[in-house]
């Protein structure tokens, strides 16, 4: 019996040697994205209405987006604009809270109302026949929030709590400092409030907050999935027509600046160092947007990418390192992030560096950059494989004033990126030596290894 279970086990191992040494099939390449016919009208008020066609499921996702958000905020009233949606959750002036979701839960769904830098989003994804009914609650929730004194205090606490765990960690603190360097007193420089400010708030100032920032002009219904589409324009043109047009879109566009230079937040005895640097670029609406998305791919925002393989892989300094093109109105960033182990601060901040030096001076082999293009075309048709990922495109597309065609043409024109134009880009945007960095660690430990790597960067 042993030998049996022996041999049995020898024929296992084989296998599994067998199949790890095999190359997997290569990947299909990604198609370009056809995008749904859809249908567009615009109610007298000002609102715009979005409808397309999507999918099999029998199900509706409606989302009414208003172009406001965190970048109203006046100067000291951070994350008002998240309180005013919390708010809005908690019934209107017809129906109360627990009403709200229990007609959204009796569809199939749930009504959720959500803040960014740019947008406010009220959204839901019921069973089709409950279409005109979704349509109905969500502009209930927007148009009449009841705006109840008795909840505002509970939801200023939760804010706080989850202020406090925020700010006891590296990452946040880091991105803190690092918008504050480059926005200055910009709305996109202040991320996040002080405990003082939540408690400020009153429901006096959520309600000019919303008389501020809220209208029809300012706000587009989109409509995804499967529907009547003559029953769905009828409760849109119902739900919303009597709106108040409300404010003009109105954004401030930032001065965002490049700041050289090394911030060190003092984190005492702390095992490891949060690093992040970068500088400002363009954002989507610039011809160069795609072209340096596939760049920063290539260079730190994959688990293939350049810094990833090397202060992960090969030196083993950090566990999750990244980099990204975070995106906002009027404006772009780029930074690489990483965790790394307090002793290798310096060495760390090297490498990357290294690696972005290397690609300004030496053209990326074709073979690597197709595997990087593969990659981002995949994610891109990811992204649009259901009805809230088609809305979150054209709403992409409507706040950056673009056309359709940058959906249509997205794959193509991310397969037509060439080596050539990688080092193009980080020559033209990603100049280390411009780079706001900012360290949160033990600073008796690292401010040498900076200093050291400061003297360093000479010699690349």
């Amino acid at each position: 019996m042993k030998r049996i279970i022996l041999y049995l086990f020898n024929i296992v191992f084989c296998l599994v040697v067998f199949a790890q040494k095999q190359t997997p099939p290569a990947g299909g390449t990604p198609k370009n994205f056809t995008l749904p016919e859809k249908t567009t009208l615009k109610l007298d008020n000002g609102l715009t209405v979005v409808m397309i066609p999507y999918g099999n499921l029998p199900k509706v996702t409606v989302s009414a987006v208003v172009k406001t958000g965190n970048i109203h905020e006046a100067k000291g009233q951070v994350w008002l604009a998240d309180i005013t949606a919390d708010l809005m959750q908690e019934g209107t002036i017809t129906r109360t809270a627990q009403e709200v979701s229990l007609a959204a839960a009796n569809m199939g769904g749930q009504v959720n109302v959500s803040v960014g830098p740019n947008q406010t989003t009220a959204s839901g994804e019921v069973l089709s026949e409950f279409g005109a009914d979704l349509v109905d609650l969500i502009a209930d929730v927007l148009l009449r929030p009841a705006f109840p004194q008795g909840e505002l205090s509970r939801l200023i606490n939760d804010r706080k709590r989850n202020l406090s765990v925020q700010m006891s960690r590296p990452q946040p603190q880091a991105t803190e400092k690092f918008n504050k360097v480059i926005y200055g007193d910009h709305p996109y420089g202040d991320i996040y409030p002080t405990e003082e400010m939540l408690d400020s708030y009153t429901v006096a100032d959520v309600r000019k907050f919303y008389d501020d920032n809220f209208g029809a002009q300012r706000t587009v219904v989109y409509v995804a999935g499967v529907f009547n589409e003559g029953a769905m324009k009828e409760a849109v043109t119902n739900a919303f027509s009597q709106w108040a047009a409300g404010p003009a879109v109105s954004f401030e566009v930032p001065q965002a600046v490049a700041k050289p230079g090394v911030e060190i937040l003092d984190r005492a005895d702390a095992p490891q160092s949060t690093i992040i640097m970068g500088l400002p670029v363009v954002d989507p609406s610039h011809p160069d947007f795609i072209p340096l998305s596939v760049t920063n791919y290539l260079l730190g925002g994959s688990f293939a990418s350049r810094i990833t393989s090397n202060i992960r892989e090969d030196k083993g300094y950090t566990y999750s390192p990244r980099s990204t093109v975070d995106t906002r109105y009027g404006s772009a960033t780029w930074y690489e992030m990483a965790d790394v182990t307090t002793d290798v601060t310096g060495p760390s901040l090297k490498e990357i560096s290294y690696e972005i030096n290397k690609l300004r001076n030496e053209v990326p082999e074709a073979e690597e950059l197709d595997g990087i293009k593969n990659y981002r075309a995949g994610i891109f048709v990811l992204q649009n494989s259901s009805p809230g990922g088609i809305i979150g495109q054209l709403s992409f597309l409507d706040l950056y004033g673009l056309d359709d065609s940058y959906l249509t043409e997205y794959v193509k024109n991310v397969y037509a990126v060439t080596p050539e134009q990688v080092t193009e880009m980080t020559r033209k945007y990603l100049d280390y030596e411009k780079m706001t960095i900012v360290v949160v660690g033990d600073k008796k430990v690292i401010e040498k290894q900076i200093e050291d790597y400061q003297n360093a960067l000479d010699n690349f």
